[in-house]
């Protein structure tokens, strides 16, 4: 048996006589805080005339968002672009990376249910001269009502994000934005919750 085998076997029977051992004392998983998610994905995207490493040299920075988004970003705590950065919107956490994209999520807020909120934004080749900005929202929404209030909070959502990438694809075609409407008087702002 080599090195790795023995290894691999052994790190086995640990488990195994770790979880006997919680079975025994009759620990299990604790239960859910939310028994019954209702999980919701929100999928936009936006084509663009560019290359996708092009344009996610241009809005794939962590703190991007600030220029996109129209709204103050700074780097918290870690690095832009590496595992565990914080930004200062809504304190999210980078949790995920790919050459050409990167996931967040946000934290545990007290006296606030912890709804699972992950947002992934992606460039995506299409051809070698044209891609698509992909912006996913992931969240749980059984927090909320009844099923008229999880659409009105989709279409919220998807109102709040569709000039994100409406301002992105211009700054990825070398554009500039426009001048930005008065504080409270357009959509967007931070993305929340």
């Amino acid at each position: 048996m080599s090195h790795s085998s023995k290894s691999t076997a052994s790190w086995a029977l640990a488990i195994a006589c770790l979880a006997q051992l919680a079975s025994a004392q009759g620990r299990g998983p604790a239960p859910l805080a939310i028994p019954n998610p209702t999980y919701v994905s929100i999928p936009m995207e936006i084509t663009v005339n560019r290359p996708a490493a092009e344009v996610w040299k241009r809005i794939g920075k962590y703190c991007d968002i600030g220029e996109w988004a129209r709204i103050q970003c700074t780097i918290l705590s870690g690095k832009d672009g590496e595992f565990g950065a914080v930004r200062s919107v809504g304190n999210e956490i980078l949790v995920g990376k790919t050459e050409l994209s990167y996931t967040y999520t946000q934290p545990v807020r007290e006296g606030q249910p912890y709804i699972l909120y992950h947002g992934t934004l992606e460039a995506r080749p299409l051809t070698a001269t044209t891609s698509k900005i992909v912006y996913t929202l992931m969240y749980d929404s059984s927090t909320l009502a009844d099923d008229a209030a999880r659409e009105a909070d989709k279409a919220r959502r998807t109102a709040q994000f569709t000039p994100f990438l409406e301002n992105m694809k211009i700054l990825a075609e070398g554009g500039t934005l426009p001048p930005a409407p008065p504080r409270g008087a357009g959509k967007g702002g931070p993305p929340k919750q």
